[in-house]
């Protein structure tokens, strides 16, 4: 039977394009996660690079951001990092290969080096980058894991599909929530009330925690680790991303759907929860996915389908 494991999950504001300060955050937050007996711990997407700054950004300046990998240095910085505290780091950046491609990864490092890497299926930030073409599922201690960054998520097939691989975790990074969307109560929070946290924290919890922030996310995201009877250990950027402001939230959900762990502070922090391996099966969804009924919609599910992605606040600001 396999352990228990303690897994972190983080919030920080990143600094756009300053790997190196970026880096050096994340080493902070490891350190402060082990020192309280965490295995793992998860960041952002794009929590090495930053992430919409990156907008309007040309190939070669894409190149010029992104890095190989495992030959870059940030695996390099990563590794250094897993080593020296003995933990499991999760983290993205933006990558590139030897054809001149870029892509969206989230990477798996320990104190050996990489552990996984995984593409982002559904990007959009940045029209030169690559989509991801496969699922990852890998092993941590025992347990298998999985990934899907950002708006994968939202395809409710992607986390089905890395479940039925074999994901009993999965790590869902993310940079999202305030923005505007269709969705009523949607929109941008202003970054005034960010900078007026310490006097005002009030006000700024409201729009975080409101249809803006928190509450969008608790629509969907329980739902996720419910349905597949997973745990979901959701990372969250916080603060200033480019000119939007994110709210974090980066919290763990087991496989009942319930939070077990939460970064509630209006700056960086962490949160850390106990996976224990028998909610796996005690879970709902374990029963449910073994109740499937494939025969009846294996083929309505399958048929072939031309992808549209529309992203509302995207298409506002291009």
């Amino acid at each position: 039977m396999k352990n228990m494991l303690k897994i972190a999950t983080a919030q920080f504001e990143h600094k756009s394009g300053d790997k190196e300060a970026n880096l050096e955050t994340i080493r902070r937050l490891a350190a402060k996660a082990a020192g309280e007996g965490a295995d793992v711990i998860a960041f952002h997407e794009c929590s090495i690079t930053g992430y919409s700054f990156a907008l309007n950004f040309s190939l070669q300046q894409m190149l010029d951001l992104a890095e190989f990998i495992p030959d870059g240095p940030s695996i390099k910085k990563l590794t250094e990092i897993a080593a020296e505290y003995n933990i499991v780091v999760l983290a993205g950046l933006f990558e590139k290969d030897a054809g001149n491609k870029i892509y969206k990864p989230y990477v798996c490092v320990d104190k050996n080096g990489l552990v996984a890497k995984y593409r982002k299926l559904h990007p959009f930030i940045n029209k030169h980058i690559t989509p991801g073409n496969e699922y990852v599922v890998f092993d941590l201690y025992g347990w298998k894991c999985g990934i899907l960054i950002c708006y994968d998520n939202n395809v409710i097939e992607n986390v089905r599909a890395t479940a039925l691989l074999g994901a009993e975790i999965i790590f869902m990074p993310h940079v999202t929530m305030c923005t505007p969307s269709t969705r009523p109560g949607a929109g941008f929070v202003d970054p005034e009330l960010w900078d007026n946290r310490v006097a005002d924290p009030t006000s700024l919890r409201q729009e975080f925690d409101g249809p803006k922030g928190r509450e969008w996310l608790m629509k969907w995201l329980p739902a996720r680790a419910y349905d597949n009877a997973v745990y979901a250990v959701f990372a969250n950027a916080i603060g200033m991303d480019g000119e939007q402001l994110k709210n974090g939230c980066s919290m763990i959900i087991d496989p009942y759907g319930d939070i077990i762990a939460e970064c509630r502070e209006l700056d960086n922090d962490i949160a850390i929860a106990t996976l224990t391996p028998d909610k796996l099966q005690l879970a709902g969804g374990y029963r449910y996915r073994k109740a499937r009924r494939a025969d009846l919609y294996k083929d309505i599910i399958g048929k072939d389908h031309v992808p549209e992605q529309k992203v509302v606040w995207l298409n506002k600001n291009n």
